[in-house]
């Protein structure tokens, strides 16, 4: 699902974002990614979204060469991932339904079932009687669920997070980890950047570690799944 070969990412400066990342992920993981902040995590996140393209090295994702994607290629690509920014990226003077609805419009739904669709992912949120508010009108709590449904809607082969819990609380926190679950047991790959230690040591799940654009795995049983 997800190749990393020898991948390096150098800025001007130059600065060292990635160096000769290793990594293999399966269709269907679920898996953290830890680290401090300027750790190369944002960057590693950038490429699996295709935002970036590596220095050298290979990097495929669902059989997409990513580092040779063109710019027309790029949406196709992307219809088979969810991704939950950090700052979110919602549209403004849209309201909830007309956000959470995008990828589905995107990739030509009857607007019947995106209207079925969608209501019921803000029933899983929590916001289902929000769904005709404008963003602006939301806390930050709620824009960060609005995100979370968008991400999850079109049900991606590829679920990628960057801290989806870092604005909620500890009920909200389970349920919108409840869901992560649940689009994994259905077959969505998921790979959530953390801070959370405590998530992520109840969850048991694989644990990949960035520190100064070096990559590496937590190989303790207490934090990786049993086969």
């Amino acid at each position: 699902m997800i190749s990393f070969s020898h991948v390096y990412k150098t800025y001007p400066g130059p600065v060292h974002a990635l160096m000769n990342v290793a990594l293999e992920v399966q269709k269907g993981e679920f898996l953290f990614l830890t680290g401090p902040s300027g750790s190369g995590k944002t960057t590693l996140f950038r490429m699996l979204s295709a935002f970036d393209k590596p220095t050298s090295g290979i990097v495929q994702v669902a059989g997409y060469n990513l580092g040779k994607l063109t710019f027309d290629q790029v949406p196709k690509y992307r219809r088979h991932i969810g991704v939950v920014f950090q700052d979110f990226r919602l549209l403004k003077g849209k309201t909830v339904y007309e956000n959470v609805a995008l990828p589905l419009q995107i990739m030509g739904g009857r607007f019947t079932q995106i209207k079925k669709t969608v209501s019921e992912m803000l029933d899983q949120v929590g916001l289902k009687f929000k769904y005709d508010q404008r963003i602006e009108q939301l806390s930050g709590g709620e824009q960060q669920r609005v995100a979370i449904a968008r991400a999850l809607v079109h049900r991606p082969e590829l679920l990628i997070a960057d801290e989806p819990t870092g604005n909620l609380d500890s009920d909200m926190s389970r349920e919108i980890v409840n869901l992560f679950e649940k689009a994994n047991a259905q077959g969505t790959t998921v790979v959530i950047a953390t801070h959370d230690s405590e998530l992520v040591k109840r969850m048991g799940k694989r644990v990949l570690t960035l520190k100064g654009g070096n990559l590496s795995e937590n190989l303790s049983l207490e934090n990786r799944s049993q086969p």
